[in-house]
């Protein structure tokens, strides 16, 4: 038997954590979403710091990749998310953070890489309704923004792996919901990019990724031109899979950008 595996759960993720204390971690707390059917989904939710329902916060929606899936409602804690419970970031930035997690073999959008038809065009094309985890979520927030003090105008959402090809999906199924969004290492329906003309997106991807081919954000990206929009997109040259978020997560000017979008002034451009 591996006795810290039973005594310490989460313990080796703590440790993949370097300069990340037990403290912000567990500022991430644990919570169940039911829906009126019965259907669950984890999730974790960082409060912003010395909340103040009397105000209203930006919120954050954090999807992860295909390693982190289970029921431990722990693991999708593992890369990226733990940046935004930093206390100088928790005060420059104060938000409600919700971090989902998928159960094993399921997935935040209709994926099957290692379809021809897929694999040949760079594409992750969308079904008519969203997977279990997504429409869970969907209702999630939901449910958060009658809850919370949360502003409707600045909801962002980011992912990797798995959750960058959740982040498309969800933006395309919802082009108007979300006033930023941060896709690192995904893909999505190229056929549907033109919703996502007026929207803020920067695109992450590293050149050398074997798990998933840079060209899927590279179609997405000029999908997205061609319809006229401007979406940012980093590529880094000598980044693998994991390097890719690693880099686009530490980089401050990411949120600082993310941040500073909201939908009103997304309208207010659009009437000048």
């Amino acid at each position: 038997m591996n006795v810290n595996k039973v005594l310490f759960p989460g313990l080796l993720l703590l440790i993949s954590l370097p300069a990340v204390s037990m403290a912000q971690i567990t500022d991430f707390k644990a919570h169940t979403y039911e829906n009126g059917e019965g259907n669950e989904l984890n999730y974790r939710m960082m409060k912003p710091a010395d909340y103040d329902s009397s105000k209203s916060y930006p919120l954050v929606l954090f999807l992860h990749g295909a390693g982190e899936r289970g029921s431990d409602n722990f693991s999708q804690l593992k890369w990226g998310v733990h940046h935004f419970a930093d206390p100088g970031f928790r005060k420059q930035y104060p938000a409600f953070v919700v971090a989902p997690q998928v159960p094993e073999g399921e997935y935040w959008s209709w994926l099957d890489l290692d379809s021809d038809s897929i694999s040949s065009s760079f594409v992750a094309p969308m079904r008519e309704t969203p997977t279990e985890p997504m429409q869970l979520t969907i209702e999630l927030l939901e449910r958060l923004q009658e809850e919370y003090a949360v502003d409707a105008d600045r909801l962002y959402v980011t992912g990797l792996s798995m959750g960058g090809f959740g982040t498309f999906a969800l933006i395309e199924r919802f082009p108007g919901k979300f006033a930023a969004a941060v896709p690192i290492c995904g893909g999505g329906d190229a056929a549907r990019a033109f919703l996502l003309k007026e929207m803020p997106i920067w695109v992450f991807h590293g050149t050398e990724d074997q798990a998933v081919d840079v060209r899927y954000s590279r179609t997405m990206v000029e999908a997205i031109q061609l319809a006229g929009g401007s979406p940012g997109y980093t590529e880094y040259p000598d980044a693998g899979h994991v390097e890719a978020w690693v880099q686009a997560y530490r980089d401050p000017t990411l949120y600082e950008w993310m941040f500073s979008k909201s939908k009103e002034k997304r309208k207010g451009k659009s009437n000048e």
